[in-house]
């Protein structure tokens, strides 16, 4: 049975069992919150007025996926929540477990109902694996609570997702970094006996990259491994002491850690300043680190419509067959046409245009609600609605010249707003013509 980390057998277990370190353990593991009350960060969630606090009060728990970047305290929290509701909890690791692991859980869960089911990287569960959970969700057999790094939007069905909830896990900021490391220092029992002074902390965070379980872990390493003063036997953590016994952690791509999100930031931005050549390093080094080819063609995606957009709408288009072929074909040819696809974005003209407008828009709708429809816009498909005018001095473009009939599409009280402002390029200089030539000083193209 492949379970979590954490634990050797997924009988439903109480969760309070699971907080308890085993001996020998990493710094990590020892310093688990053991309560919600130690739990460092996320209080838009857990604080007083938090969303999951109010479940807890209420004696409840939704199925749930916990949606943020390695580190911040997705797989402890599932186990606080169970543990407050005293609720059994089970776990699977979506690494190496099969649809097999998941149905054995459930009839286990079947005898003990309410049980809370934990799977870590849930976006690396196929269909079928998530399809296999939908009925004892259904049914409240299990309460799911799933981890992800990924946009659950893309990496979990949407059978799954309509049956849970979905909620962001924010990066921890510098403070609560900072209270961590000092804990540590302060209450761990091992690390308490030395005399450990904190002279900085920079080094520490930047190599973490805000992940909590890698900064314990380095700065386990770093004081088991730092020479102590002569003289006052005192080991004082700086910069230079961290860099020098961590360079092991600078220099390899790890697509589950920080460097994921520092190497793929550098790709989009290497396309985005149409640079095809440190946009193909990046893709070498995400590649050669086992990173997914499909989560970097839907960043190509992404990028196609965001930063080429209307400059070459046929950017869009080759995005979305990489992905297609990228999805059939997989690694290691995908390379290939990953490769040629980064050429291609990047050497494409930029336009930002069409995404700025899509913004702007839905700003302006959030701000200001919906204004009413044009009467000659709207559909009566009812008498009532044709005595009412709906539809009537509509102007069908096809019957005019050029195909343009000059008529009111806004809602009156935008008329003349304008969304979309051309880019300066080739292509969106013909529009910017056309639109002059159709609207006039209307909308002040």
């Amino acid at each position: 049975m492949a379970t979590g980390s954490l634990f050797d057998d997924s009988e439903p277990t109480a969760p309070s069992a699971l907080l308890t370190a085993r001996p020998g353990a990493p710094l990590a593991e020892r310093r688990r919150p053991r309560t919600l009350d130690e739990y460092a960060g996320q209080q838009h969630l857990i604080g007083p007025e938090g969303v999951l606090r109010r479940y807890l009060q209420a004696g409840r728990l939704p199925s749930l996926i916990l949606w943020g970047p390695p580190g911040v305290g997705k797989t402890t929290l599932a186990h606080l929540l169970a543990n407050e509701l005293k609720q059994p909890f089970a776990a699977l690791s979506a690494v190496n477990a099969g649809v097999k692991d998941v149905r054995d859980v459930i009839e286990r869960a079947k005898k003990q109902r309410g049980t809370v089911l934990f799977i870590d990287e849930i976006h690396r569960f196929s269909k079928s694996q998530q399809d296999a959970l939908l009925g004892a969700v259904e049914q409240g057999i299990v309460t799911l609570i799933g981890a992800t790094t990924e946009n659950p939007s893309f990496e979990v069905i949407p059978a799954v997702l309509s049956r849970a909830q979905v909620y962001v896990l924010e990066s921890l900021s510098k403070d609560i970094l900072t209270g961590i490391v000092d804990k540590a220092l302060a209450e761990d029992e091992i690390l308490r006996q030395k005399k450990v002074r904190m002279q900085d902390y920079h080094a520490l965070l930047t190599i973490s990259g805000g992940d909590a379980r890698k900064l314990l872990n380095l700065l386990e390493i770093v004081v088991e491994s730092a020479r102590p003063d002569p003289q006052t036997g005192e080991i004082i953590i700086t910069d230079e002491v961290v860099q020098q016994l961590a360079q092991q952690h600078l220099a390899r791509y790890d697509k589950g850690g920080e460097m994921h999100y520092d190497v793929i930031s550098a790709f989009i931005k290497s396309i985005r300043g149409s640079d095809p050549n440190a946009a193909l390093y990046y893709l070498a080094v995400m590649l050669e680190g086992g990173e997914d080819p499909k989560f970097i063609a839907r960043r190509l995606l992404i990028l196609a419509s965001e930063d080429v957009g209307m400059a070459n709408p046929n950017a869009l288009m080759l995005a979305q067959s990489c992905f297609q072929a990228v999805t059939v074909i997989g690694m290691p040819e995908g390379d290939i046409i990953l490769g040629q696809t980064v050429v291609y974005l990047a050497t494409s003209p930029k336009s930002n245009a069409s995404y700025k407008a899509i913004r702007t828009a839905r700003a302006l709708v959030r701000q200001q609600g919906v204004q009413p429809v044009p009467i000659p816009l709207r559909n009566a498909p009812t008498k009532l609605m044709k005595e009412l005018g709906y539809g009537d001095e509509y102007q069908y473009s096809h019957d005019y010249a050029g195909n343009f009939a000059a008529q009111e599409f806004m809602p009156a009280a935008l008329s003349g707003h304008r969304f979309y402002d051309p880019g300066h390029n080739p292509q969106e200089a013909k529009i910017q013509e056309r639109l002059q030539q159709w609207w006039g000083a209307k909308y002040g193209y």
